[in-house]
């Protein structure tokens, strides 16, 4: 089976060997994938919605891989046991959805080795509630799929102290790597703030904060295309 874009990349982060659980995990794609690829010898796919749980046990049958790969109908962690699983999946939900997810289930979420974790919005507030609950974010990337950018985040236990707030909204990772992708998605979101500046008419509260959130961005820009990465250097 065939995998792209930013399930792909998802799965770039999952250790061999690993036993895997994928929460959400829709019509059931990764957890085929990391079987049939060899990444994965057990995988747990849950999903809350029945419909979309039914879909993932059709093509684990159709696929003959019900030994490999059993699936829970069920909310967040609440479907595994304690040390079922080395890596936790959680993809195609909100930052404070997942975040929300992961504290219901601590007793879970912190006896794992590894989260791979891709938020649709809201990453900020995700890697704050990580930062501020006994995570490290040890990685993280960006895929940019049919005009969209897609942050994943890779966390395990650990301490990590955050020197600007503006790593919150833009990952540190990501900048000491000075990821391909990071010029334009910093682009993206000046542009995107900057037309809803554009419609606010008065000078207000909300007004001040997207101006200095609009800065914050382009000095990070500017930074990030000065030679060697200086910006972050020092």
């Amino acid at each position: 089976m065939k995998i792209k874009g930013r399930l792909k990349k998802i799965i770039e982060y999952i250790p061999v060997g690993s036993r895997v659980a994928d929460i959400g995990t829709d019509h059931g794609l990764i957890p085929v994938y990391l079987v049939e690829s060899g990444i994965a010898g057990f995988v747990i796919a849950s999903d809350l919605n029945k419909g979309s749980l039914e879909k993932a046990i059709k093509k684990v049958e159709k696929r003959n891989l019900q030994s490999h790969i059993e699936t829970r109908l069920g909310d967040g962690l609440k479907v595994l046991s304690l040390k079922e699983v080395d890596v936790i999946i959680i993809a195609g939900m909100g930052g404070i959805l997942i975040a929300k997810i992961l504290e219901e289930g601590k007793n879970i979420a912190k006896t794992v080795k590894r989260l791979v974790l891709q938020p649709m919005r809201d990453s900020d507030y995700l890697r704050k509630y990580l930062i501020e609950n006994g995570y490290k974010i040890c990685d993280e990337d960006l895929v940019k799929e049919n005009q969209k950018y897609y942050e994943i985040i890779i966390a395990e236990q650990g301490r990590q102290k955050v020197k600007k707030d503006i790593y919150y909204e833009i990952g540190e990772r990501l900048i000491e790597k000075n990821h391909p992708l990071l010029k334009e998605f910093l682009q993206h979101k000046i542009n995107k703030l900057t037309k809803i500046l554009n419609k606010l008419s008065e000078m207000n509260e909300k007004r001040k904060k997207l101006e200095k959130k609009i800065k914050e961005f382009e000095v990070l820009l500017n930074g990030l295309e000065m030679p060697s990465n200086s910006f972050y250097n020092g």
